[in-house]
């Protein structure tokens, strides 16, 4: 009994060993912006929308002060959030809609959680995922998208081989502004105010309530006020690590 209870946990521990070596080798890749030629600088603002409504606080304050942003739009935030689709789709000077996914799922082609959120678990769902999300954006009228944002910003790097070999740039990011949209306003705004030239910024659009919302409005108003330039990532030569981009 003693040596069958011994076999069975070097089995188990060699398991937790192979499972471990496999979630390590996810990446969050980052990305970069070519820096400006002079000024106070240029970044990147993107966002994502993943599911649930839309923060109007973030929207209204883009459109009133003409802030351009890179927005991740999954199949179902598309859904439910008609009316902010049209609010962005009337500016499109300001507004770029690229790919998060049909159904916000980790672009991880094995089976695990990632931020406790079930991934692909197989080569076919990620593709799944990826060519759901581009179709839904195809049916609101949208230009086909040239990027795409998995749900976790995490990805297995076998996954970042086939969403490139299906033609899509993969965005990372240099600062996590809103931690996930779980950050408080002051932290969120400190973050996103220290962002420098080149930066790449991701935070969040979906989570009305949550008072990260109101952080974004904060630190995007003081880069302004420092006179920093925003542009979109189809307009700034954008270069991500593992692969992403090139």
């Amino acid at each position: 009994m003693r040596l069958l209870q011994r076999h069975l946990c070097t089995i188990a521990m060699s398991l937790v060993a192979v499972c471990t070596a496999h979630a390590a080798t996810l990446v969050e890749p980052t990305l970069h912006i070519k820096p400006a030629a002079s000024g106070a600088g240029r970044v990147a603002l993107t966002l994502d929308a993943c599911d649930g409504q839309t923060d109007t606080r973030i929207l209204s304050v883009l459109v009133e002060n003409k802030i351009p942003a890179t927005i991740f739009v999954t199949g179902i935030w598309l859904k439910r959030n008609a009316a902010a689709v049209e609010i962005m789709r009337a500016h499109p000077d300001l507004f770029e809609l690229e790919n998060h996914g049909g159904h916000h799922i980790p672009a991880v082609d094995s089976p695990q959680k990632i931020y406790g959120i079930k991934s692909a678990g197989s080569p076919d769902a990620v593709l799944a995922e990826v060519e759901s999300g581009a179709a839904a954006l195809a049916r609101t009228g949208e230009p086909a998208p040239k990027w795409f944002r998995g749900a976790t910003a995490e990805y297995s790097p076998s996954a970042i081989a086939m969403i490139r070999k299906l033609g899509f740039k993969i965005a990372g990011f240099s600062i996590n502004g809103d931690g996930g949209s779980l950050l408080g306003a002051k932290e969120t705004a400190r973050r996103i105010a220290a962002a420098k030239d080149g930066d790449v910024i991701i935070s969040h659009i979906n989570q009305p309530t949550h008072a990260a919302g109101e952080g974004v409005v904060q630190g995007l108003l003081a880069l302004k006020a420092k006179g920093v330039t925003f542009v979109r990532l189809d307009d700034a030569d954008g270069t991500g690590n593992h692969g992403t981009t090139d």
